[in-house]
């Protein structure tokens, strides 16, 4: 057990990349769209990340294996090509994820040394940052466990002096929320595009068999973790648009919380954030190359990616961990970091109904635990969520629309092609449950 991660250091995983996704790397891009009302905006994501975290609690706590959420979907609807078309799609948002927060930390560290902010800077930044978090991740899960706490308790001690400092000198104008048409609309358009930002809680159960008593630890990380990230989120967005015009935060957008804490800790202030920042997407990296080299192995082990990927990771062979952040790094040097955040949310978003939808099927043969006409409400949320989604891709980033699109046909595509040339199937298609 010793090398096993604990329910502290798995609830750290997820805060971290939580935290990470959202708070430093895209703060910026929330306020423009949400204005003064982005703290309903983070309450209302959460309460969507509740929604699917009810089932991945279930879930979680009867299917134990690294594949997550492509496990769940797996035994709930078979071995077919949507879930071949899913596992890919899993593994390509977390190689997209990398390239989010490898551009977050590029965002704060090159101005924070007086660094100018180029695209070779940038690419250098990048290329050094993802092969040290690939360093790290070759010794394995209880090395990133140990590293990924020490890192969250150093961010949210910054995050918690940041929160204390700031709210003594909010405004309490700029926080006055507005409920008219257009203020609503802000609130459900952000809630949808930071859902993505309570996607970390995805990853417990892309480390359940690396946990210590994952049938009970699994759930009440995934319910505990996105909690503490609710708080910080709504905490955060309160003193950052409390101290600065939202002119100032949007123009800020690639270090605002940075900015946002000159008001009341002038230099220091800007440095200490900065330096939060750092920590904080760091970790969120960290878990999630770790999870994505995780995700590799596992759906490889299960007959879902090339034979590249079917060695362990760890100790041996390391194939699937090198090409997930290669990828990674590809992606961060060649696309914007706000169409990346909107293509990923849909990525989940996607994963999430198939998930939902799989949970019901498991509930009706009595599998798992759980209430299906509440998971069905969830449903229905969800793919209202993915729709409204598309529709403001297309009415503000046809790029990321088109983008998105793409993707989910190119996996169907891959998945088609690979399948019937290959001849390939799921290698275990048991069902993952106490009795089993």
């Amino acid at each position: 057990m010793s090398k096993k991660i604990s329910l502290l250091e798995a609830i750290a995983m997820a805060v971290g990349t939580m935290i990470g996704a959202s708070i430093f790397s895209i703060f910026g891009v929330g306020a423009k769209i949400a204005g003064h009302n982005l703290p309903e905006a983070f309450i209302l994501s959460g309460v969507f990340a509740f929604l699917v975290a009810y089932s991945y609690g279930k879930l979680g706590a009867k299917i134990v294996s690294n594949a997550g959420p492509i496990a769940f979907i797996l035994n709930g609807i078979g071995d077919n090509i949507f879930t071949g078309a899913l596992s890919i799609l899993m593994w390509l948002s977390y190689v997209v994820s990398i390239s989010l927060f490898a551009k977050g930390f590029t965002g704060y560290f090159l101005p924070l040394f007086h660094f100018p902010l180029t695209a070779f800077s940038a690419g250098i930044t990048e290329i050094v940052l993802i092969a040290f978090f690939t360093a790290l991740n070759f010794f394995g899960s209880k090395a990133v466990g140990k590293v990924e706490f020490y890192i969250v308790f150093v961010k949210l001690s910054i995050l918690g002096l940041f929160i204390l400092l700031g709210s003594l000198t909010i405004h309490s104008s700029y926080i006055v929320p507005s409920f008219n048409a257009r203020g609503i609309n802000g609130i459900v358009n952000a809630a949808i595009i930071f859902f993505l930002s309570y996607m970390g809680f995805g990853l417990v159960t892309n480390a359940s068999e690396n946990m210590e008593n994952p049938r009970k630890n699994v759930p009440k990380a995934i319910y505990i973790s996105i909690a503490v990230v609710m708080f910080v989120y709504v905490a955060v967005a309160l003193v950052a648009i409390g101290n600065l015009t939202i002119p100032q935060l949007i123009k800020a957008q690639d270090n605002a919380l940075a900015v946002a804490a000159r008001p009341f800790l002038g230099s220091f202030g800007f440095i200490l954030i900065s330096v939060g920042a750092l920590f904080s997407i760091s970790s969120a990296l960290n878990a999630t190359i770790y999870g994505g080299a995780n995700i590799s192995y596992s759906l490889a082990k299960d007959g879902e990616l090339p034979e590249l990927f079917e060695r362990k990771v760890w100790f041996k062979s390391t194939e699937g961990l090198y090409i997930t952040a290669a990828l990674g790094l590809v992606f961060a040097i060649f696309f914007n970091i706000s169409a990346i955040a909107s293509i990923t949310s849909g990525i989940f978003t996607m994963i999430y109904i198939f998930v939902l939808f799989s949970h019901i099927r498991l509930i009706n043969r009595k599998i798992v635990e759980g209430q299906v006409l509440f998971v069905g409400f969830n449903l229905v949320v969800m793919m209202i969520i993915f729709l409204a989604l598309l529709f403001y891709q297309w009415q503000t980033q046809k790029s990321a629309f088109y983008g998105l699109l793409l993707t989910l046909l190119g996996a169907l595509l891959v998945e088609f092609i690979y399948r019937n040339a290959k001849r390939r199937k799921f290698k275990n298609v048991r069902p993952y449950h106490e009795n089993s």
